[in-house]
């Protein structure tokens, strides 16, 4: 059983599939990060990923199994492995990420052709992404309204499945590398902000799902834009390593009912939009969707975009947003969207610049979701936000954050100014030091960004 982004044993379709072929089971997991290039997972995502196997180690333990730890190329390490134990069947779960999928094309075939038998599974969405099509066309879906109209055509998600209660073992167990020998953990420790906020592994996601349903999902519809309150669900980075199922919170939040279920559900229905995306179109990762894009006059300034990523722009909301990125390798969804609108409107730096950062800094980094949000902000990808639409950091802190709670907690250096100054500081009687001013007018950026937006237009025309 070849454990991926699949690091749970509740609802694991390839591991239960081992399970029942009747012969012993040997879990393992390959640490091979050059297969994912240009992807390899960042800082936070290894971090977290340490944490997870610990806990898989800890669940199979329980099952009477190991976690087998290899490094090196997959399909090499898999012949090893199976040349040691007799292996006759590798089972896994697929995933969806371009340079993934060519790899496991290539090692599937190169296992079969040596009589090896192959089984591979979908644990990680709802919907396959090649499921979900134009009614009339037959063609992947680019607006999200048609694609999840087209998700609730088809047959709900089948009901998760349980655990395998026991996994048979090997007369002998393979040998396996110790975890600390991947080296995923920080030789600098920069995690205990990380630490202090969650708690990575299959128990964890479960825990997090249990909270969600008991005091967060009743409030949902009206609550998840506020990042001064604790409205959202948290289990995203949970669902990116596969700690827990789609459909095991599918299920518990329909179960749930009510508009605040249903308003729940289209953010999972976004997430699988996401995958839909990256799989029909594997280029956006880092070219633009939409072609007139790639000739957008996108400024290059190292000093702002440094400032941005230290949350030292001098609009408390965009910086709140980056420092709670930087020290919880998260961020609220609403504080994504103004980050990423204030990078690529207010300043016109490229996106790729600010996915690039995200990719290192959140614990949840996830490719298909990452580029989804990064295109649709920049105006360049599917279903993507208006062109004229640039969010007003301080419209939107006066909105979502009105009394300064979240702000406070983000930028001590604010933390004596009431509203409204705490939103546009600046402005105050006696603005406080050691906070910048802002790096950018808003009137000016918007100005210069719709004018940079017609100059593609005009090209289009």
């Amino acid at each position: 059983m070849w454990f991926r982004l699949d690091l749970r044993l509740d609802d694991n379709a390839a591991l239960l599939a081992a399970a029942s072929a009747g012969g012993p089971v040997i879990p393992v997991f390959i640490w091979a990060p050059e297969e994912e290039e240009p992807w390899p997972p960042g800082a936070a995502s290894r971090w977290w990923l340490h944490q997870s196997l610990t806990s898989l180690q800890e669940g199979l333990a329980a099952a009477g199994a190991r976690l087998i730890l290899r490094r090196g190329p997959s399909l090499q390490t898999l012949e090893r492995l199976i040349a040691e134990t007799g292996g006759r069947a590798v089972f896994w779960n697929r995933r969806y990420e371009p340079a993934v999928t060519a790899r496991d094309a290539r090692l599937e075939k190169a296992l079969c052709d040596r009589g090896i038998g192959v089984e591979t599974f979908n644990a990680g969405l709802l919907f396959e992404p090649w499921a979900i099509r134009g009614q009339s066309t037959g063609a992947p879906l680019q607006v999200f309204t048609a694609f999840w109209k087209a998700c609730q055509r088809q047959p709900a998600p089948c009901a998760p499945q349980g655990a395998a209660a026991h996994l048979s073992a090997p007369s002998a167990w393979p040998e396996s590398l110790a975890l600390a020998d991947l080296q995923l953990e920080p030789r600098v420790d920069w995690a205990s902000g990380l630490r202090k906020v969650w708690r990575p592994g299959e128990a964890g996601g479960r825990a997090a799902l249990e909270t969600f349903l008991g005091t967060r999902l009743s409030n949902y519809a009206g609550e998840r834009d506020r990042p001064d309150r604790p409205g959202t669900s948290r289990l995203s980075p949970h669902l990116h390593f596969g700690e827990i199922s789609p459909r095991r919170i599918w299920h518990a939040v329909r179960a749930h009912g009510g508009e605040a279920a249903e308003s729940y559900l289209r953010q999972l229905g976004w997430r699988e939009f996401a995958y839909h995306l990256l799989f029909h179109f594997p280029q956006t990762t880092n070219r633009p969707l939409r072609a007139e894009f790639a000739a957008f006059p996108w400024r290059i300034d190292r000093s702002l975009l440094q400032k941005w990523q230290r949350g030292r722009t001098g609009y408390p909301l965009v910086d709140a947003g980056m420092r709670e990125l930087w020290t919880t390798g998260w961020m609220h969804n609403r504080a994504r969207m103004v980050v990423a609108s204030f990078l690529t409107k207010h300043l016109r730096i490229n996106w790729e610049e600010g996915a690039y950062w995200f990719w290192d800094t959140l614990v949840d980094a996830d490719l298909a979701n990452n580029t989804l949000g990064w295109q649709w902000t920049a105006g360049s990808g599917a279903d993507a936000a208006p062109y004229f639409r640039i969010f007003n950091p301080v419209r939107q802190s006066e909105r979502f954050d009105p009394e300064g709670s979240y702000i406070r907690r983000w930028i001590p250096e604010l933390g004596r100014l009431g509203a409204p100054w705490i939103h546009a500081p600046w402005k105050a009687p006696s603005p406080p030091e050691g906070y910048p001013g802002p790096v950018v007018a808003h009137d000016e950026a918007r100005r210069e960004a719709l004018a940079a937006f017609e100059s593609i237009r005009r090209r289009r025309v």
